[in-house]
């Protein structure tokens, strides 16, 4: 995939141009992220729609098939799946922590070794949440550790 950047002059407006011979899933996710401004997550609670920017989000948890995002004091259901979200979410900033769970890295607080190879995180929020042995690595090598 090429990548060309112009720059608009001051009384252009900017644009995107998306030329492809077809739209493949990977493509229509990106176009998606455009619309949305890449930064809000379409959360609902009592019925309502809410907008979250993804750094709000401290985990998301699937539970019974159904997707939740949890914030400081909050929670919210999502209608994406775990992998949709996580092709949707800044990857410096969100890790899989569990085949159920997504874990905001800079809601961290602290990390310490659990029993057998897992991790547990300490959230700023006090939280504390496990990360699956076969996770560890990844979030090692994410925090530079």
């Amino acid at each position: 995939m090429k990548v060309t950047i112009i720059d608009a002059g001051p009384e252009e407006e900017e644009e995107i141009v998306i030329k492809c011979r077809f739209l493949n899933d990977e493509m229509v996710t990106l176009i998606n992220q455009f619309k949305q401004g890449g930064r809000k997550l379409t959360v609902y609670r009592d019925g309502k729609m809410f907008f979250l920017e993804p750094k709000e989000v401290f985990y998301f948890e699937s539970v019974d098939q159904k997707v939740f995002a949890y914030c400081n004091t909050q929670v919210f259901q999502v209608k994406s799946k775990l992998y949709e979200l996580m092709e949707e979410l800044p990857e410096r900033d969100f890790i899989r922590a569990s085949k159920s769970f997504i874990l905001n890295l800079n809601k961290i607080e602290s990390i310490s070794p659990a029993f057998g190879g897992r991790y547990e995180a300490l959230l700023k929020n006090g939280e504390k949440v496990i990360i699956s042995r076969q996770y560890v690595g990844l979030l090692k090598e994410k925090l530079g550790v």
